[in-house]
């Protein structure tokens, strides 16, 4: 009888203990770290074409300087703000790596305003090259930013959950992660004159 009892609890403990959460819940914020990462690898790949673009537009437009440096300082500025994994549950330094990518991406959009200007440079075969990699790489950041929110929000929904949660809360004290959100003013669109 004392051994059945035993092999009762056991396997009562461990249908209780496979569907806690421990386990999927550790794995769903690995993925979100994966997806961050993800992020961070395309914002490098954006970072190492920008100097390639910038040099080949410097060689057409050296008047254009001004615009130039902007893009500079704007990838020097945004690759200066790193944060962590770690800090993805941090909402400042999610807002503050954001505003500093926000920068970048407004400086390259002046940049591309100036390109509209030569003519020659649009038909540089090695501008257009650098330009379309830019772009498939803006595309890239647009697709890794929708896979981390997607991550983020199985992952938040999953800690909030019962029995999960519970697992959370008494175990492994897992914190809700910051969603990558728009940049200020993306609401409103860009006015176009001629």
């Amino acid at each position: 009888m004392k051994r059945i009892s035993i092999l009762f609890f056991a396997a009562l403990f461990s249908v209780a203990f496979s569907g806690c959460g421990y386990n999927s819940l550790q794995t769903q914020e690995e993925v979100v770290f994966k997806a961050w990462a993800d992020i961070e690898s395309t914002l490098q790949r954006r970072a190492d074409l920008i100097p390639n673009l910038v040099e080949t537009v410097k060689g057409y437009a050296k008047h254009e300087q001004e615009t130039l440096q902007a893009v500079i300082d704007a990838r020097s500025k945004a690759g200066s703000v790193q944060i962590s994994a770690k800090d993805l549950g941090n909402p400042a330094a999610m807002q503050q790596m954001q505003a500093a990518q926000g920068g970048l991406t407004s400086a390259l959009s002046k940049l591309m305003l100036v390109v509209e200007r030569y003519p020659d440079l649009k038909a540089n075969q090695n501008f257009l090259d650098l330009q379309n990699q830019l772009e498939g790489t803006e595309n890239r950041i647009n697709v890794a930013r929708q896979r981390y929110n997607a991550a983020v929000s199985d992952f938040n929904g999953a800690i909030r959950r019962l029995p999960a949660s519970l697992t959370n809360k008494f175990l492994l004290h897992l914190e809700r992660k910051e969603y990558f959100k728009a940049e200020e003013g993306a609401k409103t669109a860009p006015k176009v004159t001629f």
